[in-house]
């Protein structure tokens, strides 16, 4: 990763905002993919894994484009 890439990965700013992208869209698509299995209560590792795994592309993604800004500035 070079200099540029890994000082916007680290800087606050734009962590804060991928964490808060991340928590709303990715509650957002739990509740689409996975809310029956909630309500239902049918809750185990599995469901757990891939709810964890569903914020994290909200975030990867909100990362990439701050970064992708960051470099055609």
């Amino acid at each position: 990763m070079d200099g540029m890439l890994r000082s916007v990965f680290f800087n606050r700013s734009v962590l804060l905002r991928a964490t808060k992208v991340a928590l709303v869209v990715g509650c957002i698509l739990v509740a689409i993919n996975h809310g029956d299995a909630l309500l239902a209560g049918n809750l185990n590792g599995t469901l757990v894994a891939k709810a964890v795994l569903t914020f994290f592309v909200p975030f990867s993604v909100s990362v990439y484009s701050s970064a992708a800004a960051i470099r055609n500035r």
